[in-house]
C-alpha cells in the first residue's frame, strides 16, 4: 500500500509566489497537489466542501488576511504560512501553524516544513488507530483487540480466527455477524471464509491475496469490489 500523500493546496495573492510553491509541492513525493487560489474567499469554499490536509498560506492578502482565513475555517487542516516579515512569526505560533516560512523560499526550508507536516500527521493517525479497538469474547474472557492489529479473519465452522500481528484469538461468532462490528472502510470479505483489512494487503491476483506472506484465497465475485475499495484507500 502506498503511504497517504498530504492533500495540499496554496493560497496567495501573488502569482509567482503560488507558481514557485506549486512547483515543490508538485515535486515532492509526500505531497499531492490539489489546487491553488488568489485569496481567502475564493480557498474558503472550496476548502470546506473539501477534504484538505495541509495549505500553504500567505499572511498578507487582500480581502482575508492568513490569519482571518485560518479563524474562518471550521475543519482542521495543518497551515505552514508564508510571508516576507519575520515580525509575524510569534503571532503566526498562537495559531498552532504547524511552520513558518519566510520569503524567498529555498527548497531546503521547503522540505523541512513539509517533513513536520508529514511527521504531525502521521502522529494524529497512529494516535488515531491506536484508540479504535474491539472488545471479543474469547475463552470466556473480554478481550480487547486494536483494529490495525487485525491482518485478516478466517472463519471456522462456528467459530470466527482473528490473526493479529501478535497472536490468533478464536472467537464464538459468525463472519456476517463479526463483519458489522468493523470499520467498512477498512475491513472487506473477500471470500466466503476470509475478511481482510484493506491496509495489510501487500499484493493480489484473480485468485488470491497476500497478506503478511500469507496467501488468502479471493472469490472471483470480489475481485473488483477489492480493486475499489484499494483505490479508495490509496486517495
Amino acid at each position: 500500500m502506498k503511504p497517504n500523500k498530504l492533500r495540499t493546496i496554496i493560497v496567495d495573492d501573488s502569482s509567482l509566489q503560488r507558481m514557485a510553491v506549486s512547483k515543490l509541492v508538485s515535486d515532492h513525493a509526500a505531497l499531492e497537489f490539489i489546487a491553488e487560489y488568489k485569496n481567502g474567499m475564493e480557498a474558503y469554499k472550496n476548502v470546506q466542501k473539501n477534504q484538505i490536509d495541509l495549505i500553504f498560506l500567505d499572511v498578507e492578502m487582500p480581502i482575508l488576511n492568513g490569519f482571518e482565513f485560518i479563524e474562518s475555517l471550521s475543519n482542521n487542516p495543518q497551515i505552514i504560512l508564508i510571508t516576507g516579515k519575520p515580525d509575524y512569526a510569534v503571532k503566526a505560533f498562537d495559531y498552532d501553524v504547524t511552520d513558518y516560512l519566510l520569503k524567498p523560499i529555498t527548497k531546503s526550508r521547503f522540505d523541512a516544513s513539509v517533513k513536520k507536516a508529514v511527521m504531525k500527521a502521521e502522529k494524529k493517525r497512529s494516535q488515531r488507530t491506536d484508540e479504535a479497538h474491539i472488545y471479543v469474547n474469547s475463552n470466556l474472557k473480554k478481550v480487547k483487540v486494536l483494529i490495525n492489529d487485525i491482518k485478516w479473519i478466517e472463519g471456522l465452522g462456528d467459530y470466527i480466527k482473528l490473526v493479529t500481528d501478535d497472536n490468533n484469538i478464536l472467537v464464538l461468532s459468525t463472519m456476517k455477524a463479526f463483519i458489522q462490528k468493523l470499520p467498512q472502510d477498512k475491513f472487506l470479505r473477500i471470500h466466503k471464509s476470509y475478511i481482510v483489512n484493506l491496509e495489510k494487503v501487500e499484493k493480489f491476483s484473480s485468485a488470491q491475496v497476500e497478506v503478511d506472506g500469507h496467501h488468502i484465497p479471493l472469490s472471483r465475485y470480489k475481485k473488483v469490489q477489492l480493486e475499489e475499495a484499494l483505490l479508495s484507500e490509496e486517495a
